[in-house]
């Protein structure tokens, strides 16, 4: 499958608003890449991107993002977006050059598998190769996710990550001490991608990841975390989610 790769640099503090527009177009989510940290203090500006699918309606959907970025333009100044046609083999590595180690709170550190890091003892290294699924750890909602699993997670705990994507979360409170995670992702590349990650760093005894969606997530759970879009948990509420939850969870 063929890629048009949708890509707008922007400052911090209006890629939310870019990321919000082009995630109504993008299937698969939408990356924030940011500098690396030696030169955060240039200028900070990030890289929104996105990939849409290659098809007959594709000059008609570039269009509507063109329009739609025309009319946040209006509000805020954007420059024009930059379109660059990839093979899904490209698209795999399109976004490693801006993948770097990261830190997120007191003890979370997601680290690609193609850097080193100097790992601290009460460090928590989550070892990420995310392939062609969301979850780099760069999109400030999966650092939300992050800081608020370091603060609940406590051993022993059962956890359900809905829309797992990489599994960067379900990895994240497999090694904080959870004693369940289901990982399930209704994409099989998402699927792919975080049963490798699970093996990778030794939690194939506390993480199951399976195809699907809310209907086999047979809980209840100690906590359910679901980094997806909005409109899609608004219907996941809707048919139910919060019966996942343990009576007293999260």
């Amino acid at each position: 499958m063929n890629w048009l790769q949708v890509s707008v640099e922007v400052s911090a503090e209006v890629a939310e608003a870019v990321a919000d527009v082009l995630s109504r177009f993008a299937p698969n989510g939408v990356a924030l890449e940011l500098p690396p940290p030696q030169e955060k203090g240039a200028g900070g500006a990030v890289t929104v991107k996105a990939y849409l699918p290659s098809g007959p309606e594709t000059s008609q959907v570039q269009r509507q993002v063109e329009e739609a970025l025309w009319h946040l333009g209006q509000i805020v100044p954007i420059p024009a977006p930059a379109f660059t046609p990839l093979s899904e083999a490209d698209w795999a590595d399109a976004w490693k050059t801006h993948f770097h180690p990261l830190r997120v709170g007191q003890r979370i550190v997601v680290k690609p598998t193609w850097h080193s890091w100097p790992a601290r003892p009460q460090d928590i290294l989550i070892e990420l190769d995310p392939g062609m699924a969301f979850g780099t750890g760069l999109h400030p909602t999966t650092q939300m996710c992050l800081l608020a699993l370091e603060a609940m997670v406590r051993p022993g705990m059962s956890v359900l990550d809905l829309g797992t994507g990489s599994g960067i979360l379900a990895l994240a409170a497999a090694k904080l001490g959870a004693a369940e995670v289901l990982a399930i992702d209704n994409d099989p590349l998402a699927v792919q991608a975080a049963q490798q990650n699970v093996e990778r760093n030794g939690v194939g005894r506390v993480v199951r990841v399976l195809e699907g969606s809310l209907a086999q997530a047979e809980g209840p759970f100690d906590l359910v975390v679901v980094n997806i879009l909005a409109k899609v948990i608004v219907r996941l509420a809707e048919e139910g989610l919060a019966q996942r939850v343990r009576p007293g969870g999260w």
